[in-house]
């Protein structure tokens, strides 16, 4: 019995003698399959031809990223606090190396995932790290190995330790959160971050944030979403805003950047340009 990976979106999936006939979250219209049709790894295979590289995107902020890039290419983020580290968001690829970098950062308290494109070896790294997994309950479904790890919170927010907020902001996935950091710190006067993987996503003009259905397969998402993500994250004081990728992070004035970005969103939705 093995644990396979779909090659696309780097989920890894419960154990099977056979790969599975197909990977749900590929076939659901926000992700694709891949051209050439359905592929499958493995966590040993990977690692023969992958490595994992650290590297700071901000104080005691982490990025953990596969290279040479696997899925989706994203990267996840090992928040350092206090109360014990947060690895938010995941990726596929755990070995060794990786396993004795983050042990030696003082492991890992708990994992909390944006929304499924992110689910990647998260039981791998849960139970290495001994470890417990936030999903928000309105995305059960997508999580295709199971494990009495996972704990599926409710509701608008659930709060975590050190003033650690999950959020359920919905939109991408009806079930997608981002995470608010109170504690972070550029310099004086900062007000937080929010790691928001591409619930908000970081576009290249670093002034603006956007938000879709489906990136892959340019899916807008409606008003009401919008504005819902606008309204969840209000509460919340922030400046900047750490996305899902590689240096997708907005660096000042963040809060303000959600709230003009939403606005020309729904000035482009609505045709009122």
């Amino acid at each position: 019995m093995k644990n396979f990976i779909c090659v696309q979106c780097g989920t890894q999936f419960g154990e099977t003698a056979q790969p599975p006939s197909s990977c749900p979250i590929c076939e659901d219209e926000r992700q694709f399959v891949r051209h050439a049709g359905q592929e499958w790894t493995m966590l040993d295979r990977l690692a023969r031809g992958h490595h994992n590289r650290i590297g700071d995107e901000a104080p005691h902020l982490l990025g953990i990223g596969t290279e040479p890039e696997f899925a989706i290419g994203q990267r996840a983020l090992l928040l350092q606090s206090p109360g014990g580290n947060l690895l938010w968001d995941c990726i596929s690829l755990l070995d060794d190396e990786t396993i004795a970098e983050v042990s030696a950062r003082g492991g890992i308290r708990a994992i909390a995932i944006s929304h499924p494109h992110f689910y990647s070896s998260m039981i791998e790294w849960a139970e290495r790290f001994d470890a417990k997994i936030f999903l928000h309950a309105a995305n059960r479904e997508w999580a295709m190995r199971r494990s009495p790890r996972i704990q599926f919170w409710e509701g608008t927010t659930f709060s975590l330790w050190d003033d650690l907020t999950l959020i359920n902001c919905g939109g991408h996935f009806e079930g997608g959160a981002v995470l608010h950091w109170p504690a972070a710190s550029r310099g004086r006067g900062s007000k937080g971050a929010l790691l928001t993987s591409d619930i908000i996503t970081v576009v290249q003009d670093r002034r603006y944030v956007s938000f879709m259905r489906s990136y892959p397969n340019l899916i807008p998402l409606g008003p009401p979403a919008i504005r819902r993500i606008v309204e969840r994250i209000e509460p919340f004081s922030f400046d900047e805003i750490y996305g899902g990728w590689w240096q997708a992070n907005v660096l000042s004035d963040a809060k303000a950047a959600v709230a003009r970005s939403a606005q020309r969103y729904l000035r482009a939705i609505t045709g009122e340009l």
